[in-house]
């Protein structure tokens, strides 16, 4: 399993750099497939982490002080062993102040910092918000651009671990590159398809090519 890298999770769940990286040093939410702590690693990021990482956007959102959901999630971890990442894996509800787990009873609400139920966070919604921006970032886009007098179609495909773009063109295969940006990347390809076509013409492909 590669995961997910950091620039993926941060455009995917809307947490920003500085919360992510805080977030994992302290060891509220860390990223479980990668920690990236050996030199010139990075860190992976799993699905179930990026519902976790919502959440807790979603409490902070709310007003939940960051040292309550570091408490709420020490109380969960240690009380309920079994729970790999509680704050994707319970149903949690707030009232801005205060967290509380809903069990298997729906009339019985575990406290975990003492409380009255005021708003509720519907953590299916979050999962299918989430598989549905996944699902978007691993469907390849199409582009249409124009190269030495002619139309041409780029392939873009995001890189979830790195972020950006890795660019073809259907017509020309030979012919890649990377961009950080849609744009940049179709700039890109754009020179790589010129750089084909200049390769092509000196050695005679150019023909079979058009």
């Amino acid at each position: 399993i590669r995961g997910f890298g950091a620039s993926v999770v941060m455009r995917i769940t809307g947490v920003s750099r500085m919360r992510l990286e805080h977030w994992d040093r302290t060891g509220i939410i860390s990223p479980s497939i990668r920690s990236g702590s050996g030199k010139g690693s990075r860190k992976a990021y799993s699905f179930q982490d990026m519902v976790a990482l919502r959440v807790a956007l979603g409490f902070r959102n709310e007003g939940i002080a960051l040292p309550k959901i570091r408490a709420t999630v020490e109380y969960l971890k240690q009380n309920f062993p079994d729970l790999k990442s509680p704050l994707s894996e319970l149903r949690l509800v707030t009232n801005g102040a205060d967290i509380f787990s809903i069990t298997n009873n729906n009339e019985i609400l575990l406290d975990c910092l003492k409380g009255q139920l005021v708003f509720s966070f519907s953590i299916g919604s979050i999962i299918d918000e989430l598989r549905g921006a996944v699902l978007k970032l691993e469907t390849p886009l199409e582009r249409q651009f124009s190269a030495c007098g002619g139309n041409y179609t780029a392939i873009l495909e995001n890189d979830l671990q790195e972020g950006g773009y890795t660019v073809t063109c259907k017509e020309i295969p030979q012919a890649i590159s990377q961009g950080e940006t849609e744009a940049e990347a179709l700039d890109n390809i754009t020179d790589a398809v010129e750089l084909c076509m200049e390769h092509f013409e000196s050695s005679g492909r150019l023909a079979g090519v058009m």
